[in-house]
């Protein structure tokens, strides 16, 4: 029992917030990309790559160089900008790795701010295209600045033991007989950082920027807490696939992800029309 709610947790803790640096390998986006660095807010320097926009629009695929790479050559399709970013702590960016993304939300905002200053960027025409612990530091991160204007998460989940509480159909003694309690303490003294707040009282604060969160059925177990951010977000709403698994929506069902992602971002982004 011991094994269960402290050793393993406290292991997974471990592991999330010492894990060691995949090399960056160069990828196909369908358009040349430019490399980047830029600065975050608590003083890192992040490195990732940027395909310059045919639209005025910009979307941050996130999180890394790699996960997200079908994503962005979709995006780039279309004509949006693609800006990919190793966050803190992986690849080429500077700063302490956590694998849950507690602080992250920082890299989320520096990138915003970056695309803001770009001459090919119509600064109020920025998205994000997060998947997992990506689509869960966009989520905070548009909680946090009116500046990302859409965001598309796929595949969120719980990141401490307040999300785990936020689960829909928990009963009383699972709620709290769990091991999030030691991971969540054990993720604190490792990486030196607060939990995040849940996302259940993050996601309301988008509003009325749209919200598009996509879940997998058959995907893990945590992520039927998008059910809970949807009923919480007034302009959230939740598209449910019967499979594909984590963050595997666009290899299940390409045309119908296609369709329904760049439709989103055409519809949110939209050139402003002056009155």
């Amino acid at each position: 029992m011991a094994a269960l709610y402290v050793v393993v947790p406290t292991g997974l803790a471990i592991i999330a917030t010492h894990r060691a640096r995949v090399p960056v390998e160069r990828a196909d986006l369908g358009r040349p990309q430019e490399a980047l660095t830029l600065m975050t807010g608590d003083g890192l320097r992040l490195s990732g790559w940027y395909v310059p926009s045919r639209n005025r629009a910009a979307i941050i695929a996130f999180p890394g160089r790699s996960g997200p790479v079908r994503h962005a050559r979709m995006l780039v399709r279309h004509d949006y900008g693609v800006l990919l970013l190793d966050r803190r702590g992986e690849g080429e960016s500077e700063g302490d790795a956590n694998a849950y993304g507690w602080g992250g939300e920082r890299d989320v905002r520096a990138a915003v701010a970056w695309l803001g200053r770009r001459p090919d960027i119509d600064r109020s025409r920025i998205g994000g295209l997060g998947l997992s612990v990506g689509g869960e530091m966009l989520l905070e991160a548009a909680a946090r600045t009116p500046d990302l204007r859409a965001v598309v998460s796929e595949g969120a989940g719980a990141r401490s033991l307040a999300e785990h509480l936020d689960t829909p159909g928990r009963g009383r003694v699972e709620r709290w007989l769990t091991p999030w309690v030691a991971q969540t303490a054990a993720l604190a003294v490792l990486g030196n950082a607060s939990p995040p707040d849940s996302l259940a009282e993050l996601v309301p604060q988008i509003a009325p920027r749209p919200v598009l969160l996509i879940r997998a059925l058959d995907g893990n177990e945590d992520e039927v807490l998008n059910r809970a951010y949807a009923a919480a977000g007034s302009s959230a709403r939740l598209w449910e696939l019967p499979g594909g698994g984590h963050t595997g929506a666009l290899s299940a069902m390409p045309r119908a992800y296609e369709r329904r992602v760049v439709g989103f971002f055409d519809a949110a982004l939209r050139p402003r029309v002056p009155r």
